[in-house]
């Protein structure tokens, strides 16, 4: 189901210019949404795509209720685009339906208030739109990412007799006789080689 949501949010957005630079600064609308895996966004003006944004869920948001994922998909599309919506009216679509009720709530827990606080910064409404209608940031929530790379063993070796080494040859440098018939690179080459156990 993922992967046919991708494959449609990529024949959308692949079939028409994205990415426009906004007309004026009214009718910003955000289409978002929360998933276990991650977390998508979609800015758009006169229906026309502005940006998108996706992140992954980080371990401890996994924890989060579904309200508690649905608010903090809210607070990371307006920080992502605060350039574009700080003083503006927009328009915020959601497909948690209790979400568009929020302000109503009688208790919030301290991550609510956190994020209320945030949400009064900005001039927004939040609408309740289905999930179906909302295919896009849908996608974009659930898309897959490469795990990144991670070292399991790293092997490290340290010569434990390199500090005697590297004071032998100082030593051997300073005698007399490899002085004057050797000039400095000439000594620093043999330096090098006695260091590097080829001499």
């Amino acid at each position: 189901m993922a992967e046919a949501a991708f494959q449609l949010l990529k024949q959308k957005l692949c079939s028409a210019p994205i990415l426009f630079f906004p007309e004026g600064s009214e009718n910003f609308m955000v289409y978002y949404d929360a998933s276990c895996k991650g977390l998508g966004a979609v800015l758009m003006q006169k229906e026309k795509v502005i940006t998108y944004a996706s992140c992954q869920l980080k371990i401890y948001e996994k924890n989060y209720t579904a309200h508690d994922l649905e608010l903090g998909a809210v607070v990371f599309a307006l920080k992502m685009w605060r350039h574009y919506l700080y003083d503006m009216k927009c328009v915020v679509f959601t497909d948690h339906e209790s979400l568009q009720h929020i302000l109503d709530q009688k208790e919030f827990n301290m991550r609510q208030r956190r994020w209320l606080e945030l949400l009064s910064d900005y001039d927004c409404e939040i609408h309740y739109r289905p999930g179906k209608a909302n295919v896009v940031a849908d996608a974009l929530s659930r898309k897959e990412r490469n795990k990144p790379l991670r070292v399991r063993a790293l092997v490290m070796t340290i010569r434990l007799n390199l500090p005697v080494q590297i004071l032998n040859a100082q030593v051997e440098a300073r005698k007399e006789e490899n002085y004057g018939t050797e000039d400095l690179c000439g000594m620093i080459k043999r330096l090098e080689q006695r260091i590097d156990g080829t001499l």
